[in-house]
């Protein structure tokens, strides 16, 4: 099993349906839990994907309109009754904070661990030794940030070749220098890591970006990402609608992957209007082939590029 996955808690817009709680995605990480947005309904469908709620856990608000963070308030609730201790760090746009101590202020419960919540803007997010998480304003009607998850480069391939080559008998020698560590052997020869290893590879990076219209810094925030989780609540032929409602069709998030180099789109946001979303997937892949529509429950995991 990969050490990162993308787990998606909530695939619709507005308002839930029978198929679709509201917006909230979870990347797992090794023992860590990332989630962006949590609407209504996310709590229930995390229990069913089995995330557990005493992880190390980061949640990230892309805006403050209700289908993207109704859902905090019992998960909070739950966290404590459950008896969790350990911190919760919540961020987003301003405004978070306010609404955050207003859940803590008005409902009655006994808040059983820490919650740390920071207001943030474009740019460096928060940075953790192997990952780092930036974000960009989006373009809504409101203010709205989209967020990039990225990790730090990889150390380059061993080449176990090259150190039988040098003498450098194999066992902790050649752990230490993978883990990018210079050693000396008995002759006093010095070997760096790049004496027998690549250069260093690059991290997995997703990208996620709730409501938007089409986003010039949306675009550049996703360069080159493994996976771009883009808002697609309409097909083209509601195109008027997605501008007044300052989101984007599928067709137009298609543009985006396209644009910015990514690997993988997955749509999400989808209206409720759609109790097939075929159609979303139609129109995006005549633009840009690797497309799905994310649905409720889906995991996708993600693997360290080639």
């Amino acid at each position: 099993m990969t050490d990162l996955e993308i787990i998606f808690l909530g695939t619709g817009a507005s308002i839930p349906t029978a198929r679709r709680s509201l917006p909230a995605i979870v990347i797992r990480r090794k023992d860590e839990l990332i989630a962006f947005d949590f609407g209504e309904g996310a709590q229930r469908n995390m229990m069913l994907t089995k995330l557990g709620l005493n992880r190390k856990m980061k949640i990230l608000i892309s805006h403050l309109h209700a289908d993207h963070l109704f859902g905090i308030p019992g998960l909070i609730h739950s966290m404590s009754l459950m008896d969790r201790r350990r911190e919760l760090e919540i961020y987003g746009p301003r405004g978070a904070k306010q609404f955050i101590e207003a859940v803590l202020k008005t409902v009655r419960f006994t808040l059983r661990f820490p919650i740390r919540t920071y207001e943030v803007g474009g740019g460096l997010v928060c940075r953790e030794r192997e990952y780092e998480i930036r974000a960009a304003w989006a373009d809504h009607l409101i203010p709205t940030l989209a967020y990039a998850l990225i990790e730090a480069p990889r150390p380059g391939k061993f080449y176990p070749e090259k150190a039988i080559e040098l003498g450098i008998p194999k066992g902790p020698l050649w752990s230490r220098l993978q883990r990018g560590f210079s050693v000396r052997l008995e002759s006093g020869q010095v070997v760096k890591p790049r004496d027998v290893m690549g250069p260093p590879r690059r991290g997995r990076k997703i990208v996620y970006s709730s409501d938007t219209r089409p986003s010039p810094s949306v675009i550049e925030l996703a360069r080159e990402a493994d996976v771009l989780i883009h808002d697609a609540t309409f097909e083209d032929a509601l195109g008027d609608r997605a501008g007044e409602t300052g989101h984007s069709t599928a067709a137009e998030a298609a543009r985006i992957a396209k644009e910015a180099g990514v690997r993988q789109l997955v749509l999400t946001h989808i209206s409720a209007r759609y109790d097939d979303a075929s159609i979303l997937a139609e129109e995006a892949r005549r633009i840009f082939p690797n497309v799905i529509v994310a649905e409720d429950l889906m995991r996708i995991p993600v693997p360290h590029p080639e």
